[in-house]
């Protein structure tokens, strides 16, 4: 008796304090970043623990591929060839919050099961990404990567092979869970696996948001989306339930847009059956600072990460030292076909004086000379004979002029 006595003082203290400093604990974080968001009850698998106000951001509506509320009967979108890029500023008008959660419901196609892309990506005006989730059907992982200090981009690779089914054609619904110190990721409303992360810059809003894009050409990746949300509250993720994903619907269809609804009898047993401690831990209450805990043991060693991109080309180096001279080559093959001609070379250097050579033919007769100087006197002649010469003489008549 004194047990259930207990339960319901339990219940009572949850239905009147719990909801009240959950719902401020919210509106401090957001700092009137995010507007309220209007979603189906029937989404948390307690109602109780749900914040009085709920924040965020509907994606789908944002990029246009649906206009209003959340309804219990989801419409899918097949995407088209348009690329899903808007300017971040236009998605998130007043900023984004540093804490959220990310909840999408997907199934990817035949055609597309062993794709890369993008659900979601922001990045900067000079197309560095700020953060990005990457869906990879090949490896059948699921990548986290945001911006820290001094422009190092951290990545967190899920390898779980829960998450294999996530690429099996079927609706699947995939949450992310960020907080200033962690990540977390969840698979069909279970925890596959948590992070601890270093500190992340603040989202610059001059740039582009971008979802369901294929990371290899930039266009939209082909499967079929049912639900893109982002929570301002990092622990939505883990209130939400399943029920789009199974048959038949969950029975509540109460619309929460800003006030918790009253708890219904049919409600009572389902709360009842879990631990009074469950709602008090999962609570956001404002608590006072323990003491420093024990340092924890080791962790086990993680995955083997991924190739990082090759890095700038380096500095020419110094040159080296000359080589000795090689051997010659072989001589080469014979030319085939027609050559063409080179250019001419440059003129060598003056060669060794040759040897003289043959004689050469006997030339033609020249020219007449000019007369030449008088010889010398010539040497005295032999002496005549007695008999001497005989001459003739002519008698020759010269006549004699008076003067």
């Amino acid at each position: 008796m004194i047990y259930y006595l207990l339960r319901w003082v339990a219940f009572f203290w949850t239905v009147n304090f719990v909801p009240c400093t959950v719902g401020m604990a919210v509106n401090e974080r957001t700092d009137g970043l995010c507007p309220p968001l209007t979603v189906e009850d029937h989404r948390f698998s307690d109602s109780l623990d749900r914040p009085l106000e709920i924040t965020g951001f509907d994606l789908t509506e944002k990029f246009l591929l649906r206009k209003g509320t959340v309804t219990e009967d989801l419409p899918s979108f097949r995407l088209g060839s348009s690329p899903l890029i808007k300017p971040t500023r236009l998605i998130f008008p007043d900023g984004f919050s540093s804490e959220y959660s990310l909840v999408s419901i997907f199934r990817v196609r035949r055609t597309t099961k062993k794709d890369r892309w993008y659900l979601w990506q922001i990045f900067d005006q000079s197309g560095g990404s700020q953060v990005s989730v990457v869906v990879d059907g090949d490896k059948k992982v699921v990548e986290f990567s945001y911006q820290a200090p001094l422009k190092i981009t951290p990545r967190y690779t899920f390898k779980s092979r829960d998450l294999h089914a996530l690429f099996d054609r079927q609706w699947h619904k995939l949450s992310i869970s960020v907080q200033s110190n962690s990540i977390s990721i969840y698979f069909d409303c279970g925890l596959i696996e948590r992070r601890v992360t270093d500190e992340q810059l603040s989202i610059d809003l001059s740039g582009h948001t971008l979802i369901a894009t294929r990371v290899e050409d930039g266009r939209p990746v082909d499967i079929e989306l049912r639900q893109f949300l982002i929570y301002c509250d990092p622990y939505m993720a883990e209130m939400e339930n399943c029920c789009e994903l199974v048959e038949p619907k969950c029975g509540v269809k109460k619309t929460v847009n800003g006030t918790s609804p009253p708890p219904t009898t049919a409600q009572i047993p389902l709360m009842l059956s879990q631990p009074a401690s469950q709602s008090i831990d999962r609570c956001h209450c404002p608590a006072e600072k323990g003491d420093t805990g024990e340092t924890g043991l080791p962790g086990n060693p993680g995955h083997e990460g991924l190739n990082g991109d090759s890095g700038p080309i380096g500095p020419v180096g110094p040159n080296g030292t000359k080589g000795d001279v090689g051997l010659p080559g072989n001589s080469g093959l014979p030319a085939s076909g027609e050559c063409l001609k080179g250019d001419q070379g440059p003129q060598g250097e003056k060669g060794e004086k040759g040897v003289p050579g043959q004689p050469g033919k006997e030339g033609k007769r020249g020219r007449r000379g000019k007369t030449g100087e008088p010889g010398l006197r010539g040497l005295p002649g032999s002496p005549g004979s007695s008999e001497g010469v005989k001459v003739k003489f002519k008698t020759v008549f010269v006549p004699k002029y008076n003067t």
